[in-house]
């Protein structure tokens, strides 16, 4: 069975920081790009950050850039996504997705329907 689980949420004061967690099992992630999203209540899921299979990121959105960034450790099946700089505006729940691709550079897409195995999501709520 091809698995994510995310881990890490909770809630953090604005200014914070936390580091989330996605586990992948069933699969090698390294053969993935692995995306992270959100989707705060009542939005559209938006893609945060994605990691290509070497380890290559996109441009972050406006909204996170310079506060988010994303990692994996391909021998231990995981990618990070590292979150400083808190603000209320984050508050939402976070997902990681995987696509398989051929490619070792680049993520392919950003679009969430070109992801096809999904976590069930950390909630992330920041707030004093």
């Amino acid at each position: 069975q091809l698995q994510l689980v995310e881990s890490g949420g909770g809630l953090v004061q604005p200014g914070g920081s936390l580091r989330l967690s996605c586990v992948a099992s069933g699969f090698n992630l390294g053969n993935y790009v692995i995306g992270w999203f959100r989707q705060a209540p009542g939005q559209e899921r938006e893609v945060v950050l994605c990691i290509s299979r070497s380890g290559g990121s996109t441009p972050s959105a406006d909204s996170v850039k310079g506060r988010f960034t994303i990692s994996r450790d391909n021998n231990k099946n995981t990618v990070y996504l590292q979150m400083n700089s808190l603000t209320s505006e984050d508050t939402a729940v976070y997902y990681c997705a995987a696509r398989p691709s051929p490619y070792r550079n680049g993520c392919l897409s950003l679009s969430s329907i070109e992801y096809n195995i999904w976590g069930q999501g950390t909630q992330v709520t920041v707030s004093s």
